[in-house]
């Protein structure tokens, strides 16, 4: 294949949905070093992509109604696309002028949206959620990340809804077990990331370990750069979130702590997923809808996402 070769790229609106994805996108880069990229995302998904190579328009389409899309095929149209990627499913991919279009079906039970995401480009190996980081980016967030020795423990707390909330406190004993003397990480930091919002459910981790070995970066990063402080750790806990898949984007080894949330599709890609005693359907069938102002994560002990956290860092150590 010679030549440019333009590939148009339209990411999930949601951001979470788009870094499950990301793999996908990061193989195109890596294995067609010709092609450059016009991507589309949402308010939320777009700038995760703004240090991608090659990039040549970043689209944010916020809405989803027809004048909406029809804006955004007046911005897209004329081109002849040798690739069309629709992770959203769309009509529109359908009717543009390209050589080969690939679009995502209806997510699948029991099949991880990583997987899924490597299907629709009928990939044989799976890709890793990857997120790419630019030298700006990077140099923003490492100036927040002040200098030190050891290993850095990441910790992100935030959830989008207090069902899937784990108490900070719980956090806060895992970190002191893992970061403390004779724990895998002794002698580290622990850095926390999230948005300004979730400062009050970190409230009792930043307790964990001495002031000068926290690294509070909550509220004071976009997304990507999140992504780039993340690639700084060596590890990382946190929920059914966002900032667990930034992490896993990242690179970085990580325990997500799962109760009212499906792990079969949205476990880390790079560590395990850990929940308490009730299995998913139980909590639908408490809270069918899970929506209800219930902190279904109690039930959920520190002492097993110790263990699992403990296990996963012994086996990165072989």
């Amino acid at each position: 294949m010679h030549g440019r070769f333009p590939i148009l790229y339209i990411a999930e609106a949601d951001a979470e949905d788009a870094v499950l994805s990301s793999g996908a996108l990061a193989h195109l880069v890596e294995a067609i070093p010709q092609a450059t990229f016009t991507v589309v995302g949402s308010a939320a998904s777009a700038p995760l992509f703004a240090d991608l190579p090659r990039l040549e328009r970043l689209i944010v389409l916020d809405r989803d109604g027809r004048w909406d899309w029809i804006a955004l095929w007046n911005q897209v149209r004329e081109t002849h696309w040798g690739l069309v990627v629709d992770m959203r499913g769309s009509t529109l991919s359908g009717k543009l002028r390209r050589q080969k279009r690939a679009v995502k079906g209806k997510v699948l039970p029991d099949v991880h949206l990583v997987e899924q995401a490597a299907r629709v480009l009928q990939l044989d190996e799976i890709p890793a959620p990857k997120l790419f980081v630019g030298r700006d980016t990077q140099e923003a967030a490492d100036a927040l990340i002040p200098p030190g020795d050891g290993p850095i423990l990441a910790i992100g707390p935030g959830v989008d809804w207090i069902g899937k909330r784990w108490p900070a406190d719980r956090y806060a004993k895992v970190a002191l077990s893992l970061l403390g003397e004779g724990g895998p990480l002794a002698g580290g930091r622990l850095m926390i990331v999230g948005e300004e919002a979730d400062r009050d459910a970190a409230h009792s981790i930043r307790f964990a370990v001495k002031r000068e070995r926290v690294i509070e970066l909550q509220g004071r990063l976009t997304r990507l750069q999140t992504v780039a402080a993340l690639s700084r750790a060596d590890f990382y806990i946190g929920g059914d979130s966002l900032w667990t898949q930034l992490a896993v984007a990242a690179g970085v080894p990580a325990v997500g702590v799962f109760g009212p949330s499906d792990e079969a599709l949205r476990r880390p890609w790079t560590g395990v997923a850990v929940r308490g005693p009730r299995s998913l359907q139980e909590f639908i069938d408490m809270d069918p809808r899970l929506n209800q102002h219930i902190q279904h994560m109690m039930d959920l002990p520190y002492e097993r996402v110790l263990k699992a956290s403990k296990k996963l860092l012994a086996q990165l150590a072989d």
